[in-house]
């Protein structure tokens, strides 16, 4: 399809861009008021003008997203916090020092002109500048912010390649840029700055110890909490095969169930399981146990299977962004 074809929409289809010349088509598809699954440092995501209403509708339709679900806003430079944000706080621009561009979210008091749709008509908006070399030259092209949440089906898994994107999402938007894997493979860390507190509301790849290094202050890590940001739904970031989280020992003794897959991370685990079918082994360290997680459970979610059985990962702090999404999963 060539490029004037996709900016008519003539197409049909959904298209893989790849390369400088699909980054200057996935510019111009932007431009023109569509949405566009754009690679980030966490996942892919499906992008729309941000200060766009209709673009953004776009978004919601094709993910078949609730409209009072708020999206986060992706800046091409902290220089545009402001355009976003008001009574913004001194710790907002350390926190961009240290981490923009990369996977740390803040929810900030919005602008009072910003399109209510974006934020799902809250009076707080999400906001961070990605560090994946493709969305920011995207972002610094167009000159403007662009809204994307995961490219996705509304709660099913985030993908973290084009492939993957193409799974869900094949006929439903104009292109997707293909930039390779996902470097973290987990969604953005977002940190609530609106409250009187600093608090996680979504643990990700930048960890508490590493925000309160700069803060200087304790962070908060509710358990619970009622503040309306993405990914905050009890049931999400699911494969269609029902997944069960469990420990070695009730593995062992279904794994002679052959429409099972498993998910494990121990030495233990994998030798007990070593004749049994559909298993996959992930890393032991939390960050490269997260970067394989989503692809894995792709990988299984493809085979027809009756069950995907995941074992628990670590209670540590480290693991929280693991635990979280594998919690939410199996809901």
């Amino acid at each position: 399809m060539s490029l004037s074809g996709l900016l008519a929409g003539r197409s049909g289809e959904t298209n893989i861009l790849r390369e400088e010349r699909g980054l200057d088509a996935a510019v111009q598809l932007l431009n023109n008021g569509e949405c566009v699954a754009l690679p980030t440092e966490t996942v892919y995501g499906l992008a729309a003008m941000a200060d766009d209403p209709v673009a953004v509708r776009k978004i919601f339709a094709a993910k078949k997203r609730p409209a009072d679900h708020p999206l986060i806003v992706h800046l091409p430079s902290t220089e545009q916090l402001s355009l976003w944000a008001d009574d913004i706080p001194n710790v907002a621009y350390e926190l961009a020092d240290r981490f923009w561009p990369g996977p740390l979210t803040l929810l900030l008091k919005k602008r009072p002109d910003i399109p209510s749709i974006v934020t799902g008509g809250k009076d707080t908006v999400a906001v961070r500048v990605p560090s994946h070399p493709m969305f920011l030259s995207v972002l610094q092209k167009l000159g403007k912010a662009l809204a994307a949440p995961s490219a996705n089906l509304y709660k099913q898994l985030s993908p973290t390649t084009a492939q993957q994107v193409m799974q869900g999402l094949s006929g439903r938007i104009v292109a997707v840029l293909d930039g390779g894997p996902c470097e973290f493979g987990l969604e953005s860390t977002i940190l609530d700055l609106v409250s009187e507190s600093p608090a996680i509301l979504r643990a990700g790849p930048i960890s508490r110890l590493q925000i309160e290094a700069v803060l200087g202050a304790p962070v908060q890590t509710p358990t619970s909490h009622d503040i309306a940001v993405p990914g905050n739904v009890e049931s999400h970031y699911q494969p269609n095969t029902p997944l069960q989280m469990m420990s070695v020992a009730s593995m062992v003794s279904g794994s002679t169930r052959h429409r099972t897959g498993y998910l494990v991370w121990s030495s233990l685990a994998s030798s007990l399981l070593n004749g049994a079918m559909h298993v996959r082994e992930l890393s032991q360290e939390p960050a490269l146990y997260g970067r394989q997680l989503y692809h894995s459970l792709y990988e299984l979610d493809q085979l027809g299977l009756d069950c995907i059985c995941v074992e628990t990962p670590p209670k540590s702090e480290n693991w929280m962004a693991v635990n979280d999404r594998l919690q939410r999963a199996s809901s």
